[in-house]
């Protein structure tokens, strides 16, 4: 009887034990190429769709859409984002916040009389082409060419770098956006 009474609690403690490291939270910020892949897609898709609505609801309906795709898709609320676009000289080449990253997109900020909207250019394709994928734990980059093809067909290639990091709700979030039109050689 003695043996059956420690069989049993030395079962039980086993058990508690088993079942307090099952509720133990695990927490993983990983990245994985699925979701760098995803999110350099619905980052074309939303410049489409900008450029979309820009043209059929005008330029306040387009700036109210960037600016919840730049809510939903850049890192701001990590802090500055290292965000280089294109089209941009100095003195406001880096646009290191939301005010400056929505600026370049739409345009229409007197804090930035250069900017004239690049997601209002009337984009029709959006397409990524990686060179490379590195992904470290929580930190993913990408650097590739986008093509851009504009309403007459034209393509305009950028060379594109970006990183990535994980929010805390898990969603890819861009924290580094270098865009660069290739080198023409003299």
């Amino acid at each position: 009887m003695k043996i059956n009474r420690l069989a049993l609690a030395a079962f039980l403690v086993t058990a508690a034990s088993l079942q307090a490291h099952a509720k133990t939270p695990v927490v993983n910020h990983a990245i994985n190429e699925a979701e760098v892949l995803t999110a350099q897609q619905n980052w074309c898709k939303a410049l489409l769709d900008i450029s979309a609505v820009h043209q059929r609801d005008g330029v306040a309906a387009a700036t109210a859409l960037a600016a919840k795709v730049i809510d939903s898709a850049y890192g701001y609320q990590f802090g500055a984002v290292l965000f280089k676009p294109t089209l941009t000289v100095a003195p406001q080449t880096f646009r290191t916040d939301r005010a400056g990253a929505l600026a370049y997109f739409v345009g229409g900020n007197p804090s930035y009389p250069n900017d004239t909207g690049f997601a209002l250019k009337g984009w029709k394709k959006c397409d990524v082409d990686n060179a490379a994928v590195y992904i470290s734990g929580d930190v993913a980059m990408t650097m590739g060419n986008v093509r851009f093809t504009g309403p007459d067909g034209t393509v305009t290639t950028v060379d594109k770098t970006w990183s990535f990091a994980k929010d805390d709700a898990g969603q890819l979030r861009i924290v580094v956006h270098h865009s660069s039109l290739p080198y023409a050689a003299r």
